[in-house]
């Protein structure tokens, strides 16, 4: 077990938020006060069949839903939803400045795969202009575009105010990039900094992915801030709440991360 929460230091300038896949069945009030209870003020949604907003609900549900985020002081950074016309209707209606999404790989391979995501993506471009809700695409290790440079270029050439990167620290480490690289790479697409931490274990004659605390894992979050420092990035950092060992409540450890996040992020 943790046994004790760091102090977090004072506010950055950062929107330290935090994905609710975690806690994706609790209404609005109470995730706002969850949220609040564990020192963030920033939320990504999932709007998904398995969550308590759906897309089929989110039309109705999600614009009462982040006002209850708000009233307990949690601002909503994002949606981790589709593309479609009336996921764009509802995140607009309720004030939410993102899609996130990420880039899958289908059995007919890489290349037909980001072709088939880049056509969804420009389909797609209409309405961020319509709606005013920008789309980010995130690297995810496995079968995804994995590496910040796969999605840059992916999203070449599209409307810079309407396609962002979502950044994330344990997908660039376990894809074997450095972050000193890849985020000035990524600073003009650059929307929101995903924070979680994972190592490769060996396990069934296999290498697998193990997420863990942030400061155990493969990606070193103090060059990160640096970095981020250098590029002047003041947008949410987003905490995902993902690890594989269930034996400390993820609660628990998110608090420590994000205490480690803030500490960081100061030096």
């Amino acid at each position: 077990m943790l046994d004790s929460f760091p102090t977090p230091p004072p506010q950055s300038a950062y929107i330290w938020s935090v994905f609710t896949k975690p806690w994706a069945g609790l209404p609005g009030d109470e995730l706002g006060r969850l949220v609040a209870g564990l020192g963030f003020t920033g939320a990504e949604i999932p709007v998904r069949d398995t969550a308590f907003v759906t897309p089929a609900t989110a039309a109705k549900v999600l614009p009462e839903f982040t006002e209850q985020l708000r009233a307990e002081g949690v601002e909503p950074i994002s949606i981790a939803s589709d593309l479609d016309e009336s996921t764009f209707q509802a995140a607009a209606d309720a004030r939410v400045p993102m899609i996130r999404i990420m880039a899958d790989l289908g059995p007919d391979g890489y290349v037909a795969s980001v072709r088939r995501t880049r056509v969804l993506l420009e389909d797609a471009a209409g309405h961020a202009a319509q709606y005013g809700v920008q789309i980010g695409v995130q690297p995810h290790h496995g079968r995804f575009v994995s590496s910040t440079l796969g999605v840059m270029q992916l999203l070449d050439a599209l409307p810079t105010e309407h396609f962002k990167l979502v950044w994330d620290a344990a997908h660039d480490a376990l894809a074997g990039d450095d972050p000193r690289v890849t985020l000035p790479l990524a600073a003009e697409r650059l929307g929101i900094v995903n924070l979680k931490n994972a190592i490769y274990l060996q396990a069934d004659g296999a290498w697998k992915t193990h997420f863990v605390q942030g400061t155990e894992g493969l990606s070193d979050w103090t060059v990160i801030f640096e970095t981020l420092h250098q590029l002047n990035y003041q947008g949410p950092i987003c905490l995902s709440g993902q690890y594989s060992d269930p034996s400390v409540p993820v609660e628990e450890r998110l608090r420590v991360d994000l205490a480690a996040a803030r500490g960081v992020s100061l030096l």
